[in-house]
């Protein structure tokens, strides 16, 4: 059961307590923004990708944010392709509507978009359709091991910015 395996990577940052579980589900943004009471942006969604060799890895978006293909590709060096549900059970350990960056099954490159850095707090899934935590963009970075921020994505409602004072996200 991956939310297991969060759990475990968390319990080295004494954290693990700090996943919320629901009794709904949180499997799309809207379902976690809605069982979070937050909006939807502030859903931190991971998103599974494989490079021009094949190889899986992950990047991590706002929930309001889309890819952009022209960005992708200047960053990554290919056009994106998703992995399949299979792929991403098989590279994770986790079921679509909980992959997240933490627990996972393999070593995987895992990249912040920064589309996530407006806000305080984002919330990434914990390895289970109805899994949460709350976490700032640093702790984010801290717990995932992200290799970089990186700008990868569009359509992202800049106007929910929060104050640069208010926000752990920035730095």
């Amino acid at each position: 059961m991956s939310i297991a395996s969060v759990k475990e990577h968390f319990k080295k940052y004494n954290r693990e307590q700090d996943i919320l579980e629901f009794n709904q589900s949180s499997a799309t943004v809207d379902q976690a923004a809605n069982a979070l009471n937050v909006i939807p942006a502030k859903i931190a969604k991971t998103l599974s990708f494989k490079d021009k060799e094949g190889n899986a890895f992950l990047v991590v978006t706002a929930g309001d944010s889309k890819i952009d293909n022209k960005k992708f590709k200047e960053q990554f060096g290919t056009k994106p392709k998703m992995l399949s549900a299979e792929e991403v059970v098989e590279q994770t350990g986790h079921i679509i509507g909980g992959v997240c960056p933490f627990g996972l099954a393999n070593p995987l490159d895992i990249f912040l978009d920064v589309s996530m850095k407006r806000f305080e707090t984002v919330y990434p899934a914990c390895g289970s359709a109805n899994s949460a935590i709350e976490l700032t963009c640093a702790e984010l970075l801290e717990y995932s091991g992200a290799n970089a921020w990186v700008d990868v994505s569009k359509d992202w409602d800049e106007s929910l910015q929060e104050s640069a004072e208010d926000s752990a996200c920035t730095n």
